[in-house]
């Protein structure tokens, strides 16, 4: 196919198809989303050259409070030049404190300035106000260094062009302004941390907005710095931080319906393309090649591989990734990351490269991608059950497959949330507290019976029983288990005899914990005449110290 029959019968027909099946199908979304509120009065401070920040300064007289903080040079030294700046702008003051640093958001930028050989707020300084509501920042380079920029601070540089936007858009925002509070956190399925032991610090790699802290051993994400990029979803192994607009089992839900209806509509295998709303989606027309189904979402990397792999699961051919300019760095590297990862998975069992991210430039002109995936094998549609992250992964890629070489290998690959636990089995005592921390419970225990198993699929390597074992006999092994029956198979990576009281005969531990105890403190002196009490429940314990003492009540104090 190409370019020259972009608009025969058979295209025009596809786009009809999807035309409609687009009206069908819709993500089911919150009726009443929540949602993080933003008030502001309208005073801004303008940070820059003195010379452009007051002549921006004059083009927002409407705002409720203007303050410049000169941080470079004046610009330009012509006379007409330094004339219209000395007329602009009277009564704004200016500052030339050293700048501190600048934290917070739309309403609430605290903005520390060196002050009486200390430290000082510059809302308090100048404006009597706690805080400032706006940011104009025409620096070199910003004041605040991230990809994304809190809401509210605007950094054009001396981009004439940004400069006009902003000084129109700066007066509109006055008010109160409500956005989605786009993710939530589910501690008790995180695994940053677990009983004091630091585990799982995914999420923390890949915030471009700076919005995620580890505060007091938990993750907890800033609604109002959060842009929702859905980084944070996407790294996180365990589903803990889920995105709610649309959720992880929504999206899941539209793909499918989506694929399943213009398949059986069009008779052909679909190709899904995710796209951003933003850049990515003024991109978007009619024109697409009619096989191409667009999905849009507040960020490319909303969608992760768990949704990559259910679609071709589900009977999509490929699955294409639009990463556009407006693409922070951070999610262009997560992206390139889990993109080398699924094809990976891919190549070992055999199928197509099937899934692949595309720039501005090829999807003017898909033909060439599209043709070379129309020679792959068809992929028959999947009934996928309903589950959660890790589940709905691993069913797409055992379907996938199954369609493929039906291979049983194992794909060792480094830093991913998929793997092994393995233990020196000689050293280790069964004191379970690698179970108490697994986030997972991958790690469980026998019940009544000393024993201590494990199941692969679970696993996400977050390294928390490695951190709480006592004795250091745990390790872990990154990666990708194509047997399905192994990986989810409950292993037993110990089990032993309890030992049972030598006076009642009732199990009360394992052998290998009452023999390590006998091997560290049998000797000493304070058990050595009492070494029998070691192998006695606590129960025995206490019988036999009081026996001993009512048979020479002095024995104590001695």
């Amino acid at each position: 196919m190409n370019n020259s029959v972009s608009n025969n019968p058979a295209q025009q027909a596809l786009r009809q198809v999807r035309r409609e099946v687009s009206q069908q199908t819709q993500i089911l979304q919150n009726l009443i989303p929540p949602t993080v509120s933003y008030t502001t009065e309208g005073n801004v401070l303008v940070i820059g050259p003195e010379d452009l920040a007051r002549l921006a300064a004059d083009k927002l007289s409407a705002m409720a409070g203007r303050v410049i903080l000169a941080n470079e040079p004046i610009t330009s030294q012509e006379e007409a030049h330094l004339e219209a700046v000395m007329a602009a702008a009277e009564e704004v003051e200016s500052y030339y404190n050293k700048l501190i640093g600048i934290k917070g958001f739309l309403g609430q930028f605290q903005v520390s300035v060196e002050h009486d050989n200390g430290a000082a707020e510059l809302s308090v300084v100048a404006l009597r106000k706690p805080h400032f509501d706006l940011i104009l920042d025409l620096s070199r380079e910003p004041q605040i260094q991230l990809e994304m920029l809190p809401p509210g601070y605007f950094y054009v540089g001396q981009d004439p062009q940004k400069l006009a936007e902003a000084l129109q858009e700066l007066p509109q925002m006055i008010g109160q302004f409500d956005k989605p509070r786009y993710v939530k956190v589910n501690a008790d399925l995180c695994a940053h941390n677990r009983n004091g032991n630091n585990g799982c610090n995914r999420c923390l790699n890949f915030c471009p907005a700076d919005a995620i802290k580890s505060v007091a051993k938990q993750i907890e994400i800033d609604p109002y710095l959060c842009h929702g990029a859905g980084s944070c979803t996407n790294a996180c192994p365990t589903g803990a931080i889920a995105y709610d607009q649309p959720t992880p089992q929504a999206l899941h839900s539209y793909l499918n319906k989506l694929i399943s209806r213009f398949r059986e509509q069009a008779q052909t295998a679909p190709v899904v393309l995710f796209h951003d709303m933003g850049q990515g989606g003024a991109l978007i027309n009619d024109e697409l090649p009619g096989e191409v189904l667009p999905v849009a979402l507040e960020e490319v990397t909303v969608a992760s591989m768990d949704h990559w792999m259910a679609s071709l699961a589900w009977g999509a051919r490929q699955v294409l990734i639009l990463n556009t300019s407006a693409t922070a760095p951070t999610l262009t590297q997560m992206l390139k990351g889990e993109l080398g990862l699924a094809n990976a998975i891919l190549d070992e069992m055999g199928q197509p490269q099937r899934i692949r991210v595309i720039d501005e430039a090829e999807l003017a002109n898909l033909w060439p991608i599209l043709d070379v995936s129309l020679d792959w094998p068809v992929i028959v549609p999947a009934v996928l059950s309903e589950g959660n992250k890790r589940t709905q992964l691993y069913a797409a890629i055992d379907h996938l497959n199954e369609q493929a070489a039906n291979v049983d290998t194992q794909l060792a690959m480094g830093n991913i949330p998929y793997g092994l636990v393995n233990i020196n089995a000689d050293k280790c005592t069964l004191c379970m507290s690698c179970v108490a921390t697994c986030p997972t419970q991958a790690l469980t225990d026998g019940g009544d019976t000393p024993a201590l198993y494990f199941v692969e699929q679970d696993c996400v390597q977050c390294g928390l029983c490695e951190a709480a074992c006592p004795e250091k006999v745990i390790s872990l092994t990154p990666q990708v288990n194509l047997d399905k029956a192994a990986r989810q198979q409950r292993r037993i990576l110990k089990e032993e005899a309890p030992f049972e009281c030598i006076r009642c005969g009732a199990p009360f531990a394992t052998q290998s914990m009452v023999h390590r105890m006998l091997d560290m403190v049998g000797s000493h002196s304070a058990f050595s005449a009492n070494i029998e009490r070691l192998k006695m429940c606590g129960d025995c314990r206490v019988k036999d110290m009081f026996e001993d003492i009512l048979q020479d009540p002095e024995k104590q104090l001695r």
